[in-house]
């Protein structure tokens, strides 16, 4: 019994682990690079430079994306095989723009320009290495970024999320069925003021299997982490024939209740696409007007500032 204790949060550098074998594995994967050692405190490293300044960018968790591309990184420079991590790298989507269609991603409008040159510098001068020396050119950082950006998978293990779908399952009359489902969707109102896009996400990873699977608005695969660890697991929404393309969706379940109009805005500024999901097709003849939802933020937006906008956060990496 003593030993499981001892196991349970084993520490490497001031960084937490949940057992021997997973620090372990960090540390031959990335973290040698990436250790602070003594250093963690000071605010003058410039690993932690660079996590202030994206903490002051984004909402939480404020490291997950800035980091993961710092891991890749190091995932790069630890390894004998430099040539294996950086093929397996460039499997994942790291367009920043999408020429054919005209469309570029939201995080590299004017707003976000001195944000990201910032962050640019931070991280060559965190992380610099010679055979990753594309990736530290401005071009390189901004399709690292879109990589992340797009590909990322937040990794949500909130036992909220757990309460939610456990209500979901309830077999209950229809008034209490509305009536929960009004206060849950008024609680989930009320968090997202304090915690922006973020409520069920606590990291960030990327997943190559998982990255393939293209979007659809009426999906018939999902991604969760049933065992609240890093541990993506993919689950059917529906039957899937032999053949089947299988289809999760890149919008959250309130983003695919809006208009046509409204999601097509938001995957094509997240995404770089438009959207030909046998849902957008049957919806074609419908007038390009967005959401209540939608409506009502660019109401808001209208009130701001030029001073507001300067201050946008980076809430979508």
């Amino acid at each position: 019994m003593c030993q499981n204790i001892e196991l349970r949060f084993k520490s490497f550098f001031c960084v937490m682990y949940c057992s021997s074998e997973c620090r372990q594995a960090a540390a031959d994967q990335y973290h040698r690079v990436l250790c602070l050692g003594a250093s963690q405190e000071d605010p003058d490293h410039p690993v932690n430079k660079l996590k202030d300044a994206w903490r002051s960018m984004h909402y939480p968790p404020e490291t997950s994306s800035i980091m993961l591309m710092a891991r890749m990184v190091a995932a790069v420079k630890q390894a004998k095989d430099k040539e294996h991590w950086q093929k397996l790298f460039s499997r994942f989507c790291s367009r920043a723009a999408n020429e054919e269609e005209e469309m570029a991603h939201k995080l590299l409008g004017e707003q976000f320009k001195g944000q990201l040159a910032l962050l640019h510098n931070l991280f060559k001068a965190a992380l610099y290495d010679d055979d990753l020396s594309r990736w530290f050119v401005p071009a390189g950082f901004l399709s690292l970024f879109a990589l992340v950006g797009t590909n990322g998978q937040g990794i949500g293990t909130s036992s909220l999320s757990q309460w939610v779908h456990a209500c979901d399952a309830l077999q209950l009359p229809a008034q209490q069925r509305e009536q929960l489902d009004s206060f849950i969707d008024q609680l989930y109102k009320d968090i997202e003021k304090e915690t922006g896009d973020f409520l069920n996400c606590e990291g960030s990873g990327l997943f190559l299997l998982q990255s393939s699977c293209n979007h659809s608005c009426v999906p018939n695969a999902e991604v969760s982490f049933p065992n609240n660890n890093f541990l993506l697991q993919l689950s059917t929404l529906s039957d899937i024939s032999p053949g089947e393309e299988i289809c999760i969706s890149y919008l959250d379940c309130c983003q695919r209740e809006r208009s046509r109009h409204s999601r097509h805005k938001i995957l094509r500024e997240n995404y770089l696409f438009v959207c030909s999901c046998i849902k957008c097709v049957s919806q074609t003849d419908e007038l390009d007007v967005t959401s209540e939802e939608e409506e009502d933020d660019e109401g808001e937006a209208e009130g701001e500032t030029e001073g507001d906008e300067a201050e946008d956060e980076m809430t979508d990496v």
